[in-house]
């Protein structure tokens, strides 16, 4: 027999009755019933119910076992009466009665619990993350990060994509967060960078000509981290294609997406066809660019019903160039305490508060109602397609000052009225993203998102188009309020790449310095080509039904990107820093 085990826990069932097996695994729990001494052993498969009584030539050394202590135990299988059978576990026809144990590895008193899902705080869940894994919810979203990650490669691979992999220490780009730096020992003074992405490299594989690229890459971005964000490090799925529009990429990545969800989503229903929408449209009715589409709450602009209105306060806003009235919905939500509280809410979010009309008895009440009127009170409701025991916000200015709490208040209000279907995946794409953006800050036009992203109509755009009235090939993939993923059709004729840095203005000397090995490339015959990259984390932690990426990460990082388990960032001896030529100064 095996010196560790025959089976693992998850394997036995009723027809194994009788026979003599071997099993090593954790101590789940022990538990004392008069004598019976019943353990759940715990590994990475599943979990066996094992006991002992007291003729077991074993039961004094049994009753030592405390939780987490490794052990060995041979013994004979049990078929379990009818009435104990246990569903719970695939194992739960049986049990095995213990005739010998080994002590494989004792534990200490543990920091926190594996059994159940007590909740911990992050610095101890984190500084013993090895623990922590052990649970069983954790230990479950971990698997299906393997699983999700294989199905995607089996997948890319199915529709003629061939892996290849970009390196690790590049060059240091200017655009996106801050790089990863290592220095180089050969090169005192000089640094590479670790990728924020396999950007550049990938769109130089279609210039070599290899077709259909893909890879699982390991991405490094030095930026604050949020709930759907590992700090420092994710991976996400990278993808390229040459000679394509932008519709043959959405064509190809759509079903491989769908296909990950509905292989995950345990039934809940997934989206069959993606929408496309434009970003000014998302904005216009969603107040983001990665709306939740299980809400059906759609912004509407109802500016006129309150030009040259009573209303002085929107009225007299309105008389300014560039300001708006906009709209949210509110079906079920007419009643004046609910309305009272999403004022509340607007106000903690740094707003006045929202103007709202909410309709009963056939007629709009609120203070909004009484000083536009009935007419324009009833214009408003029929355009909203509003009815009695509903509701409607109002919120003023420049959309661009109000649209993210706009967005938000969307949300808040469908959670609080119950009008949002949580319990599917509902995907479409964002496209026709602006190339450009004026920044107060800089007071200058820059790039809105991807640089490298060939504008809508060239050379010609460029040269013709209001900067900031320009859209590019750019889209985005988004599930429930999240994105998922990115990409672009590229700029690969070097005279458009110019032209679109000049107007963000960079100097045809930056992009040579920064991206000359792209550029000179593109110089020696480049394909018209397109690709995107989706985070992998992200999805996963949807599928797994998660709302923090920390959930589906193995090692992730706190919030201050420490590593608590392994003491990073850590100090360095100065030996290995005089070896690179370093030394460090004092921040003032």
């Amino acid at each position: 027999m095996h010196a560790y085990r025959s089976h693992t826990c998850n394997d036995l069932r009723a027809s194994d009755a009788g026979n003599n097996v071997r099993l090593s695994g954790w101590v789940h729990r022990v538990r004392d019933h008069g004598g019976v001494l019943f353990i759940d052993l715990r590994d990475h498969y599943g979990m066996t119910q094992v006991l002992a009584d007291s003729d077991s030539p074993v039961f004094t050394d049994i009753e030592k076992l405390r939780a987490e202590w490794v052990i060995r135990i041979d013994g004979t299988v049990k078929a379990r009466d009818a009435s104990l059978v246990n569903d719970a576990i695939d194992t739960g026809e049986v049990e095995v009665y213990i005739r010998d144990m080994e002590v494989l590895g004792q534990a200490d008193e543990l920091p926190l619990p594996v059994f159940g899902e007590l909740d911990y705080p992050e610095e101890t869940r984190l500084k013993y993350r090895f623990l922590d894994l052990r649970r069983e919810s954790l230990h479950e979203n971990i698997k299906l990060r393997s699983r999700v990650f294989t199905h995607t490669r089996n997948a890319m691979d199915g529709i003629g994509f061939t892996e290849y992999q970009t390196p690790i220490l590049t060059a240091s780009s200017p655009e996106g967060a801050r790089d990863f730096l290592v220095p180089s020992r050969l090169h005192p003074g000089s640094f590479y960078a670790l990728p924020q992405a396999p950007q550049q490299f990938k769109q130089l594989i279609m210039v070599a000509g290899f077709d259909r690229y893909f890879q699982i890459a390991p991405c490094f971005r030095d930026e604050d981290p949020r709930a759907d964000r590992s700090p420092g490090e994710f991976y996400q799925l990278d993808l390229e294609m040459s000679f394509v529009e932008q519709d043959e990429v959405l064509d190809t990545m759509e079903p491989v997406i769908r296909g990950i969800f509905e292989a995950f989503a345990d039934g809940k229903p997934v989206t069959q066809k993606f929408r496309q929408i434009p970003y000014a449209e998302a904005l216009a009715k969603y107040g983001t660019d990665k709306p939740d589409l299980r809400n059906p709450i759609e912004m509407q602009d109802v500016s006129e019903h309150f030009r040259g209105s009573g209303f002085k306060i929107f009225a007299s806003m309105l008389e300014k160039e560039g300001n708006e009235i906009r709209a949210i919905p509110a079906p079920k939500g007419g009643s004046r305490a609910f309305c009272d509280r999403m004022n509340s809410w607007a106000q903690k979010q740094g707003l006045p508060g929202m103007g709202y009309i909410f309709w009963k008895d056939g007629s709009g009440s609120g203070p909004l109602a009484k000083n536009i009127g009935p007419e324009r009170t009833e214009a408003v409701r029929e355009q909203l397609g509003l009815t009695d025991g509903d509701a409607a916000f109002f919120l003023a200015g420049k959309p661009e000052s109000f649209l993210a709490v706009a967005g938000r208040a969307r949300d808040v209000v469908a959670d609080e009225l119950e009008l949002a279907d949580k319990d599917r995946f509902e995907l479409c794409w964002i496209v026709d993203f602006p190339m450009y953006e004026y920044d107060d800050e800089a007071k200058k036009v820059d790039f809105s998102h991807n640089p490298f992203s060939m504008p809508k109509g060239g050379m010609d755009g460029l040269e013709n188009t209001e900067p900031t009235a320009l859209t590019a090939y750019q889209y985005d993939v988004v599930c429930n309020g999240y994105e998922l993923g990115s990409g672009a059709i590229r700029n690969h004729k070097p005279e458009i790449m110019l032209k679109a840095f000049e107007i963000a203005g960079y100097g045809a000397e930056v992009v040579e310095e920064k991206f000359g090995g792209m550029l000179n490339a593109f110089r020696y015959g480049a394909p018209p080509h397109g690709g995107m990259a989706l985070g992998m984390e992200r999805i996963v932690m949807l599928l797994a039904g998660e709302n923090a990426i920390r959930e589906v990460v193995m090692f992730p990082m706190n919030q201050r990107a420490e590593d608590l388990m392994m003491g990073a960032p850590s100090s360095v001896e100065n030996e290995q820093l005089k070896e690179l030529g370093l030394r460090l100064v004092p921040r003032d």
